[in-house]
């Protein structure tokens, strides 16, 4: 057997579990005396470690998939069934022989909701609470022949609670006693999880140091004279496991990482540290200076520049014997509450930003999180020009690795600790407002997540609780301990001259870089005094969110709408009777009810229309005819209604708003409402209507007054610019086209342009297109480019229902490189139904791409190819000869027409290659990443659309395109 190498491995396979009432035999015969479980024979299973005993109970196919149509009604609840039922034991072998001097730790970074460990007959208790890591040291434990055998009984929380027949928001509230996550006993959004989440749900390892170990480094930065003087400030505890005294040289690197892949090392400090037998200490480096780092900036601002700081620790007479690394950006974060708006206004490296962003759950219910579901759900979030998410305080302490895509994709992140108002003090009925009945608890867990989220550059604020303050000396423990550093009280401190020797550095705090606001609708966040001020959640008149009253203060925590997703989602996971579309009952006031099905009324549906204030918006576009016909109709609703939130909160952007947040981005679980990509990964509509309003230079149409807007959310002044607006009708004519005169829009504001007067000219169409375009006048490349559809006050959308029929000619050009299982293609799509006018060469749509941003790509830009390199390519390019077969493959498709007109709400899809398969058989490869869909083309306009994906073993991709009037699915690959 191979002796240890010094550092962690990840102890992810190989487990088994049981019902603890089933296995008849103690943790302590379990690990010793009795031969272990070695297959998945009953009682024992397959389990999901990291992961829940629900999880584990799926995965083996013991309960319905709780997430598919009505099957979590057939799945016993902890409060029927007891916590006995889902107590499980959960074990596993591993190999770790040591060599002379080292020492191994057993580590759990979190379980819910306590446990019994048991390791070669020996038992240690894990202590209650969801939110806190555990560390063993198993040194004097291990097996002398290095084979090992863990067992661990983990029990459900102390409190499940029970779900009322009319469910609730946090059920019966009883899971808020508890240190845990509160959405487990329902929401209004989601169905109760039946074993509450009971299980090793993170990461389990065993690290092996030498005689000194290093524990919860913290990295600190302060910036001086306008973030050009830096200082890297670094704590580390040091911990001698050893009898004697350990000499230690205590070494701390920063590098960065060249584009060629070289590594470059900025600083490499060493200090002499000596440590008592079986010291604990803390030693604070001296502070590391540089000037001008390549700094850290939210997505659309800037680069997201990482460096790597490495700590390691080496003992005279043994050598290294422990070793740390972590990226890390220098950026300076603060904020206050704005005096002209009440808002709360955020800056980055002295940077106003202003937030558009969204709420986040949690990306699984069943807690079944992996590295490769966390980077698509937080690259989705930046692809759509989002700059914040926010962590809801019914769900987790997100893990560090959805912080590292955070970091890597520029998302800053509002973290809330495990408070809410319907749990703790102002549920329905009212819940027990002293919070979790042990505060020493709740603090410790608190204390234990800042020490493991602290490093993130993404990491932006801490947050009491949702819609509802900590318990008093909850409260003022966590000010007290989250208090700021002298250097981030004062936003004016870039005059200081040099670092003051008499105050307490930075990475000696807790924290002290990150402000701590004690709940979601306090200082400067909604109505700023925590009354119920946020939201609304429902369907919206889409001009209302541009009048100057439609929310009364300056930040928005949380306002929410629609989220159906598309027709092949549900038919995944709804049985044939989910697939039934809403009854539409006519109300006396002539306003329109839906009735849904039972199967969407479980997974939370909401309705596109509002008696009372807003007609139905499906039916607006007439009445759908199967599941197909009103999924499409619902993503038009969805990409209006999400792009008029965000385009209507920007247009006020300072001058009423300093930030607002969506209600929500995403479902963990397959519901039925405030999302923007489903369960499943695939996007709805409004993720492209979000894609389209948050982009950092933009132009678009203020649907209360007409006025064209230009929005510059950027650092730089956007000067020689101009906009052409054109309006299309059904006919493909365009009775209206007008160019601004050059404009010059200052960074970081909204400036109004001229009146689209369509509607007032002389017999207007009652519906009609209207396509936006802010340019750059001296080449005519595209900054930002804008399709509504419109219809008079009054009208509808009934008219667009026999312009389906109106099929205009498509070209599609698409190039594909694959490097293994790796897909990027560039589709390049031309409406032919009328010949490019040359006078008019923004038809092309060549797009600025901006550092920093997710914008749309040039048709001829240079880019990132799957092999690393950069290529220039133009898809009109005949000779491709300089890449080999393996990387790229070209062909031309063309679809057939029957006249002219716009090509309306185009989509591509992607799909497993089968010869024969029925309408339900999902084929969909998912996620897909693409950097436009949903998208429209006037004629002779010709668009780029660049789709990357991972194609499963054995699966041959084909690519589709979709449309309103292009219905028949077009295969383009």
């Amino acid at each position: 057997m191979v002796e240890m190498e010094i550092g962690k491995r990840v102890l992810d396979g190989g487990w088994l579990a049981a019902r603890s009432t089933e296995v008849e035999i103690n943790g302590v015969e379990l690990t010793t005396t009795q031969p272990p479980p070695t297959q998945p024979i009953s009682p024992w299973m397959k389990a999901a470690v990291p992961g829940t005993v629900l999880g584990t109970l799926v995965e083996n196919k013991l309960v319905p998939d709780p997430f598919y149509g009505l099957g979590n009604e057939s799945i016993i609840d902890i409060a029927d069934s007891g916590r006995e039922h889902y107590t499980f034991w959960f074990f596993t072998t591993f190999e770790c022989k040591l060599s002379n001097n080292q020492h191994v730790d057993l580590n759990f970074r979190a379980i819910n909701y306590s446990a019994e460990v048991y390791l070669n007959g020996h038992k240690e208790v894990l202590p209650k609470g969801m939110f806190r890591r555990h560390s063993i040291d198993i040194t004097d434990i291990l097996h002398p022949d290095g084979q090992n055998l863990l067992a661990v009984l983990v029990y459900p929380p102390d409190h499940p609670g029970r779900i009322p027949p009319q469910g609730g928001q946090g059920g019966d509230h009883e899971i808020g006693k508890d240190v845990a996550a509160q959405y487990v006993e329902g929401w209004d959004w989601m169905t109760p999880i039946r074993d509450r989440n009971t299980g090793i749900w993170d990461e389990v390892s065993i690290t092996v140091t030498g005689p000194v170990k290093i524990v919860d480094p913290h990295l600190a930065s302060s910036f001086f004279d306008g973030c050009k003087r830096v200082y890297l400030h670094s704590t580390v505890e040091l911990v001698n496991k050893n009898a004697g005294v350990a000499e230690c040289s205590l070494n701390i690197q920063v590098s960065t990482e060249l584009g060629d892949g070289t590594v470059l090392v900025e600083h490499l400090e060493t200090q002499h540290v000596s440590i008592s037998p079986g010291a604990n200490i803390q030693y604070t480096f001296p502070e590391l200076y540089f000037y001008k780092p390549n700094l850290w900036w939210p997505n659309g601002m800037g680069k997201q520049h990482l460096y790597n700081v490495e700590i390691t620790v080496n003992v005279n007479g043994y050598g290294e014997s422990d070793t740390w690394s972590h990226h890390f950006g220098f950026r300076k974060i603060e904020s206050h509450t704005d005096s002209a708006t009440g808002g709360r206004l955020f800056k980055v490296n002295d940077q106003p930003i202003f937030i558009r962003g969204g709420n986040w759950i949690l990306s699984d219910g069943l807690l079944r999180l992996s590295k490769e579901r966390y980077k698509t759900d937080i690259r989705f979030h930046a692809d759509m020009n989002f700059n914040m998410m926010r962590c809801w305080g019914g769900g987790l302490a997100e893990r560090p690795e959805f912080y590292h895509y955070c970091d890597l994709y520029g998302l800053l992140v509002w973290q809330e600790f495990w408070i809410t108002g319907d749990c703790d003090g102002r549920g329905d009925p009212v819940s027990n407002p002293d919070g979790p009945l042990d505060h020493d608890l709740f603090l410790l867990c608190a204390r234990d997540t800042v020490k493991l989220l602290r490093n993130h550059p993404s990491l932006a604020l801490w947050v009491g609780g949702n819609e509802q303050v900590p318990p008093p000396d909850i409260n003022a423990a966590l000010k007290n301990d989250l208090q700021l550093h002298p250097y981030y009280m004062n936003s004016n401190n870039s005059g200081t001259s040099a670092i003051t020797p008499v105050i307490k550095d930075p990475s000696q705090y807790l924290d002290g870089t990150r402000v701590y606001i004690q709940g979601s609708m306090w200082d400067g966040f909604a109505d700023g005094k925590g009354d119920f001020t946020d939201g609304p959640y429902e369907i919206q008149n889409p001009e209302d969110f541009f009048k100057p009253d439609y929310y009364k203060y300056g930040f928005n925590p949380e306002v929410g709408n629609v989220g159906m997703p598309v027709a092949a989602t549900i038919r995944a996971t709804m049985p044939p009777e989910g697939w039934q579309i809403p009854l539409f009952k006519k109300l006396a006031n002539g306003y329109i009810e839906e009735v849904p099905n039972p199967i969407w009324t479980y997974h939370k549906y909401i309705p596109y229309s509002k008696p009372g204030k807003v007609h139905d918006q499906i039916l607006s576009y007439g009445t759908p005819k199967d599941l197909d016909d009103f999924c499409l109709k619902a993503q038009l609703v969805n990409y209006v209604q999400y792009r008029a939130l965000l385009e209507g909160y920007t247009s006020h952007m300072w001058s009423r708003y300093t930030g607002v947040l969506i209600w929500k981005t995403q479902n963990p679980w397959t519901g039925l409402r405030g999302q923007f990509y489903d369960h499943l990964h695939d996007q709805t509509a409004g993720f492209y209507g979000c894609r389209s309003a948050a982009e950092p230079i933009h132009v678009q149409l203020n649907l209360e007054t007409f006025s064209i807007e230009v929005v510059n959310t950027t650092l730089e002044e956007l000067s020689n610019v101009a906009i052409e607006a054109s309006v299309w009708d059904l006919e493909g004519e365009c009775p209206y086209y007008k160019t601004s005169e050059k404009l010059t829009v200052p960074p970081k504001k909204v400036v109004p342009t001229f009146e689209m007067k369509y509607p007032k000219s002389k017999n207007p169409k009652p519906v009609y297109f209207l396509l936006l375009k802010l340019y750059d006048v001296s080449d005519n490349r595209i900054y930002s480019r804008n399709f509504y559809w419109l219809h008079l006050t009054g009208d509808d959308y009934k008219l667009l229902e026999p312009f389906k029929e109106r099929r205009p000619p498509l070209k599609i050009t698409s190039l594909t490189f694959i490097k293994g299982s790796s897909y990027e293609m560039r589709m390049h799509i031309q409406n032919t139904s009328k010949k490019p006018d040359s006078n008019t060469p923004l038809y092309r749509n060549s797009f600025i791409r901006r550092n920093g941003s997710c914008g749309k790509l040039d048709s001829s830009e240079s880019f990132d190819l799957l092999d690393g390199k950069k290529h220039e390519i133009s898809l009109y390019e005949k000779n491709r000869g300089s890449f080999s077969r393996e990387y790229n493959k070209a062909m031309v498709s063309e679809v057939s027409g029957t006249g002219k007109g716009v090509a309306f709400f185009l989509h591509f899809s992607v799909h497993a290659s089968k010869k024969e398969h029925n309408k339900v058989e999902d084929t969909r490869i998912l996620p897909v990443h693409y950097s436009d869909n949903y998208f429209s083309l006037v004629p002779g306009e010709v668009m780029t659309v660049t789709i990357s994906f991972e194609v499963p073993p054995g699966v041959t991709p084909q690519v589709t395109l979709h449309g309103w009037n292009h219905h028949d699915m077009h295969t383009i690959l």
